[in-house]
Parts: structure tokens; sequence; C-alpha cells
């Protein structure tokens, strides 16, 4: 058994740490925030998830939140024109083993922080920024801005896509800014007309944007997100926008889409952010995961289910004597790097070649799409989907 800090305490920290405390270990989980808790909207969550929640324990309390949807469905955008649809039921739970859903973030973060309060051997430590971290050959300590140091046998940067631990380690600089606003709303589905209450995940794609919808909450709220490819060049978390403006960036939109999107109120902004893949997420015995090692853009709703694998690998992994953990960190690197780097080139693909293209280039893009059946749909995101993280 041995002491271990992770920095960060959002979804990729508290399942670390679920993780190793399974294992045994003891662990302090130190975040910046004076509370633990999950802002945002809406998440999808592909099988691949519950192949890492159920080998934490929480997964049965995740599907209890959840939204189990009946299908994906790609539209045109522009002309209202269903594309293609992947069914969700039947032969894909039963090709890949488990749902896919969808769930408010808060709705994925509380069994995980429930598990977490409940055993003994994790600590949750808010208030706590960190500053950077020193090591030596035994030991590694996250240094707090308040000059709090907390020592262990090893120390996990889970804190996300800015990660003071991943300054450090990697060194390179701010996120790579994609040039895509993304706008967010989550109302009430009462609001929502009868006819429009769809048990799906639906995407409409049109020239240099596209706009995404599903129910959550238990079904009690819909979510929205449109994003435009608009070149923005600066970074922009959670900014109120006037419905005026977002309506006015997606002027062709078709009829039913712009139904949904003009249900939206209280609008916020982000400029999507990723960075490049790297090889090394590792010193010593410091580590990265989740955001911190391998941030991803939206497109192929993997953010939050490779930080749930990233965990279930790394509490496996560091099931060893304590002078082999920088060995078994190495280990963990080696072998989620290859998969998770994949997802963050997949991702950044997506917005480019599926969800904005224009003329010729679209039409294209639906002739491809169209031409695939169910299993063809299935063929394309088994790498993805169907990957289950080793016990």
């Amino acid at each position: 058994m041995a002491d271990i800090i992770v920095a960060g305490g959002g979804i990729g920290g508290l399942a670390a740490a679920l993780a190793l405390a399974r294992g045994r270990h003891r662990v302090t989980v130190l975040e910046r925030s004076d509370t633990f808790a999950e802002i945002g909207a809406g998440i999808q969550l592909a099988p691949n998830a519950f192949h890492a929640l159920d080998r934490l324990g929480v997964g049965a309390e995740v599907r209890d939140r959840a939204v189990f949807i009946d299908e994906l469905r790609f539209m045109d955008g522009t002309s209202g024109d269903q594309v293609a649809v992947m069914p969700l039921s039947g032969a894909y739970r039963s090709r890949f083993g488990n749902p896919y859903v969808v769930v408010h973030r808060g709705d994925l973060y509380a069994p995980l922080l429930a598990a977490c309060r409940a055993a003994p051997n994790v600590e949750l430590l808010p208030g706590r920024t960190i500053a950077g971290y020193e090591q030596d050959g035994d030991r590694a300590t996250a240094i707090t801005a308040r000059g709090e140091r907390f020592t262990g046998a090893a120390l996990i940067g889970a804190d996300g896509i800015r990660s003071t631990v991943r300054a450090q380690l990697v060194g390179d600089g701010r996120p790579r800014v994609s040039g895509h606003t993304i706008y967010r709303s989550v109302i009430p589905m009462e609001q929502v007309p009868e006819d429009l209450r769809w048990n799906t995940v639906t995407l409409w794609a049109g020239p240099r944007w596209h706009f995404v919808h599903y129910p959550i909450g238990g079904g009690s709220m819909l979510n929205l997100a449109a994003t435009r490819d608009d070149g923005a060049r600066s970074e922009v978390v959670g900014e109120p926008v006037d419905k005026a403006h977002v309506l006015g960036e997606f002027p062709s939109l078709s009829e039913t889409a712009r139904r949904l999107l003009d249900l939206g109120e209280r609008w916020r902004s982000w400029v999507l952010c990723d960075r490049d893949p790297v090889r090394d997420w590792t010193d010593g015995r410091v580590a990265l995961l989740g955001d911190a090692a391998h941030p991803m853009l939206q497109y192929a709703a993997q953010g939050a289910c490779m930080a749930l694998e990233d965990a279930v690998v790394l509490g496996r992994m560091l099931d060893c004597a304590e002078d082999a953990i920088p060995r078994r960190l190495a280990d963990y690197n080696a072998e989620r790097g290859e998969r998770t780097a994949k997802a963050q080139l997949v991702a950044r693909e997506l917005g480019t070649r599926l969800y904005h293209p224009a003329g010729e280039a679209a039409r294209a893009r639906n002739a491809m799409l169209s031409a695939l059946s169910p299993d063809d749909l299935y063929d394309e995101v088994a790498w993805l989907h169907g990957t289950a993280v080793a016990a």
C-alpha cells in the first residue's frame, strides 16, 4: 500500500483515485476549487466508458441516471434530410457489450464522488491549487500555491487541459485554439414541443458549422450545442452570449433544426481547444491522466471515456511494489498513448471532414455516409466503442 497524490478532482481525477483506492493505496486528491462539483451540461458515454465504470464499481449508478439513446442521427443541416442513422439497441449492445447513453456531467460525477467519499483510503482536499512538483528517487511532492507540500510514492496530474503538472512535465505551452466556437444551452423538456422530443443524439451538419442536441437529466432537459467554425483565436470559457447572436451565427439552418435552436435560452460560449499528442506523459514518479495527458475536441465524444479508461489502466499498473512505480507508470503511458493519440486526431478530423464541409464536399460526404449500413457504421466505431480495458 502506497500514498499517492492526485492533482485534480474532476471526472478523471476521481476515477483515478477510485481505481487506486480499490487497489488498497491511500489517495489524496487536491482540487483547486473550493468544492468538489462538476459544472457543464451534457456528455455522451459510449460502451467503452461503461467497461471502465463497471470496473470502478459505479457503472450501475451511472446507468440509473442516464438516458438510453435509441439512435445516433446525422442530418444535412441545410436541407433537413436524414443522411445516416446508427441504431443503438439490439445489435449494437450485443456487439459492444454495453449501452450508449447521454447524461448530465453531474450525473457521471456524482457516483464517482460518492464512491470516493465512501472509501476510507481516499482523502478529498478542496481549495488546493497546484503550483508545481518536486521528486527524488523515492517520492514525488505536489506543491500548492500557498506552499503546502503533499508527498507520496507517485503524483498523478489529472488537472485538465491547462494542467500545471503538464506545464512542468511536458512544457508545451498553452492549449491549441481550434478556431471553433461552441454555444451551449440546457432547457426543460417541458418547453420542447412534443414532436421534437426525440430520444436520439442528432447532429445537423452545415457549411462551417454543426448543431447537436439530445435529452439529459433522465429526459427532463434538452441539451443544445451549436458550433461555428469562425476562426476564433482567443480562449473563451463559459461566457454568456445573447440569444440573437447565436441564432445569427446559423442563418442557413433548416426549418426543424431552426425550431430546436430557437428554444435555447441563457446561452454560454466556449472556444474549443485541444493539444497535439505527445509521446511521454511520465517523469519518474509523476504521470498525467485524462485531459492533462490527451485533451481532445468534443467531436468524437470520447474525452471523458478516455479518462475513465486511463484510470482503470493506471489502477492495474500500480498494483505493484513502490520501487516499481516509475517503471509501471511508463508502462501505463505506453499502453494508453497510441489509442488516445488516435482519438485526439480523429476528433479533429471529424470537425473538418464530416461536420463542416460545404458544397461538393458536403454532397460527397452525404453520399458516403448514406451508403453505409448499420453494420458498416458499427465497424467504423468498433475500435473506439468496443475496446474494453483489461481488469
